[in-house]
C-alpha cells in the first residue's frame, strides 16, 4: 500500500499470526524527536537562569556581610550595652547605671588629653606621609632604571615588624646615645629628650608611623597613576608644563578617588594608634607603657582604652571610651572627606 504524497506515516505489513505493527510519529511519547512540551521546558530554564543571575551576586558577597555582622556589628552593639553598666571583671555584680560612664568620661581630663594626643600625632603623621607618598609615586611613575627594585624597596618598611621599628627608632631618638641627638649636638643645637616632652614625643612617634606607611601609600598612588593616559602628559610637556605643574594639574584630578580613599584609611589608622606609643613608652619604663609616658604626654585614645579595660578592668568605662573614640573617628573622617572632596581640580596646563 503506497503512502500518500508528502505523508510521514508508514504502515508496516503485519507478520503472520502477530499483532499489527505500531505506528509512530516524531515527537510522540516513544519517538526520538523534540519533547512533548518544549515551551514549558524552555520557560523553566529561563526562570532558573534569571534566578541565578539575580541571586548569585548576593550569594557571593554574603560571607563578608555575615563575618562583618559577627565581628563588627555585634561587638559594636554589645560594647554599647556594656557601656551602660558598671562592668568590672573583678566583680560578679554588673549593675545598670545608664549614662554615668559617659558623664564621668566627659569630666575626665586624661580622656581629653588622650584625644588631643591622638589628633596631634595623627596630623603630624598623616599629612606629611600622604604628601611624601604622592611625590614618591610621581617620581616612580617616570621612566627609571630598576623600577621594580625601587617599588619593592618602598614596601619593605610596611612588612617590617612594628616592634623592630619602634625599638630601632627609640634608639635613634635616645637622649644620651641616640644618633639623632649626636647629629643635633654636632650641628650645635643641643640634645633633646624626645620622650619627655609633648611635642617632641609626638614628632618621634609620627616619624615611626611615616616610615612604615609612606611607601605603602606611594604604591597605591603609583597604581592609580599607571591608569592615567600617557598622551595627556606628553601633550602637557609639549605645552611647556613642568613636572610639578603636571602633578598638580593632571595627576591629582585624575586620581582624586584614590586620594580620598587613602585620606580616609590613613585617618582611621591615625585615630587608632596603639603599638607605637605603647612600645615607645616601654622604652622609658615598663610602668609608662600603658600611660603613654610618665606624664601621659603621648597617651592616645587606644592606649587610654587599654589602660582602663585591661589594667583597671573597668570594662563599662572602657566601653564608653571606645564608643566615644568611634564617634570621634567618624567625625574626623567625615571632615577630611569633605575637605578632600572640595579640593581644587588643579591648575590649567
Amino acid at each position: 500500500m503506497a503512502s500518500p504524497p508528502g505523508g510521514s506515516l508508514r504502515t508496516a505489513t503485519p507478520s503472520p499470526g502477530g499483532p499489527p505493527a505500531a505506528q509512530s510519529s516524531p515527537g510522540g511519547p516513544s519517538g526520538t524527536g523534540t519533547p512533548a512540551h518544549p515551551r514549558a521546558a524552555s520557560g523553566w530554564r529561563s526562570r532558573l537562569h534569571r534566578l541565578d543571575r539575580q541571586a548569585s551576586p548576593y550569594a557571593y558577597v554574603a560571607p563578608f556581610f555575615l563575618l562583618f555582622a559577627a565581628f563588627g556589628v555585634f561587638p559594636l552593639i554589645y560594647t554599647a550595652w556594656v557601656s551602660l553598666h558598671d562592668w568590672n571583671l573583678l566583680s560578679s555584680d554588673n549593675p545598670f547605671i545608664g549614662l554615668d560612664n559617659y558623664k564621668a568620661l566627659f569630666a575626665d581630663g586624661y580622656f581629653w588629653n588622650a584625644a588631643f594626643n591622638t589628633l596631634s600625632i595623627g596630623v603630624l603623621s598623616a599629612v606629611p606621609q600622604l604628601l611624601l607618598a604622592l611625590v614618591l609615586a610621581h617620581l616612580l611613575n617616570r621612566p627609571l632604571r630598576a623600577q621594580t627594585l625601587f617599588r619593592i624597596t618602598l614596601l619593605l618598611p610596611n612588612v617590617t615588624s612594628v616592634v623592630a621599628v619602634v625599638v630601632i627608632f627609640s634608639q635613634l631618638f635616645g637622649r644620651d646615645f641616640g644618633l639623632i641627638n649626636m647629629v643635633l649636638d654636632w650641628l650645635g643645637f643641643g640634645r633633646i629628650n624626645w620622650q619627655a616632652g609633648v611635642a617632641t614625643s609626638h614628632v618621634a612617634i609620627a616619624v615611626m608611623i611615616m616610615w612604615r606607611w609612606t611607601g605603602y601609600n606611594a604604591l597605591i598612588y603609583l597604581a592609580a597613576m599607571q591608569a592615567v593616559p600617557r598622551e595627556i602628559y606628553e601633550a602637557a610637556t609639549l605645552d611647556g608644563a613642568s613636572s610639578l605643574k603636571q602633578l598638580w594639574g593632571i595627576t591629582l584630578p585624575m586620581i582624586r578617588p584614590t586620594v580620598i580613599f587613602t585620606v580616609i584609611v590613613t585617618t582611621i589608622g591615625s585615630m587608632q594608634i596603639i603599638a607605637e606609643p605603647l612600645l615607645f613608652g616601654a622604652q622609658v619604663s615598663n610602668g609608662a607603657a600603658a600611660t603613654g609616658g610618665t606624664d601621659r604626654q603621648f597617651q592616645t585614645l587606644a592606649l587610654y582604652l587599654y589602660e582602663k579595660g585591661f589594667r583597671s578592668f573597668e570594662f563599662g568605662y572602657a566601653s564608653a571610651a571606645a564608643w566615644m573614640m568611634f564617634l570621634l573617628v567618624v567625625v574626623v573622617v567625615a571632615f577630611n572627606y569633605l575637605v578632600v572632596r572640595r579640593m581644587r581640580g588643579g591648575l590649567d596646563v
